[in-house]
């Protein structure tokens, strides 16, 4: 019988595909993407990150279970740690502050999807809010998988990918993965339907964010 966790990837499959065939990330290994494109990604993603980090602290908040407490809390932190030094990096290259980019407003999309998540994150239990996180952890790991086999002749780009394609991120993912498998064993299929439906919805707002950085997103009025 497969697993849970492989279930849901079977339903995101189409949409997986269309995020690897999306100009932004393919751009990101043919040489094609533009840096402005890039720099708008890394702006709205730190300002996501802040999010999903309060998200994770939720999650930690409302594990049943010690040691996944423990987990979530390490990854609220690294959210906030690991992945800012990672973006300030690229501050640095481009002469940006922290000021202006917490002054930067949300883009449509990192609004919607960041108000997804935390809607969720306050309102519903744990093996819920497991399904609304889990695309970022586990569509940013196949994305990087994908392009470390092809590469970047930009090494911005390269450095990126670097991150997601690393083992140390692998264990990360396979982590979360196993705690959603055992977190779901002995729930009914209506305490599983919800979980689907969530796992689903922000793998789309996945895929709405990296088109928004292509299209340079803003609020049309």
């Amino acid at each position: 019988m497969p697993r849970f966790t492989e279930e849901l990837w079977q339903r995101i499959e189409p949409i997986f595909s269309a995020i690897l065939a999306h100009p932004f990330v393919k751009g990101l290994t043919d040489g094609s993407l533009p840096e402005e494109a890039f720099r708008f990604y890394v702006v709205q993603d730190a300002l996501y990150l802040q999010d999903y980090a309060r998200c994770l602290a939720l999650a930690a908040a409302k594990a049943p279970r010690e040691a996944w407490c423990e987990l979530f809390a390490e990854h609220a932190k690294v959210a906030l740690v690991v992945e800012r030094s990672l973006h300030e990096s690229f501050f640095q290259e481009w002469g940006l502050s922290e000021e202006q980019v917490a002054s930067t407003p949300y883009a449509p999309a990192n609004l919607a999807y960041t108000s997804y998540l935390l809607r969720i994150a306050y309102e519903r239990p744990f093996e819920e809010l497991l399904g609304a996180v889990l695309p970022c952890y586990w569509i940013y790991w196949e994305v990087g998988k994908h392009l470390e086999r092809l590469g970047s002749p930009n090494p911005l780009y390269q450095r990126w990918i670097d991150t997601y394609a690393s083992e140390e991120y692998a264990q990360v993912v396979r982590a979360v993965l196993a705690v959603t498998d055992e977190a779901v064993t002995d729930l009914p299929e209506s305490r599983r339907a919800p979980i689907r439906q969530h796992f689903v919805t922000t793998s789309r707002y996945e895929w709405l964010f990296w088109d928004s950085a292509w299209r340079l997103e803003t609020w049309p009025v």
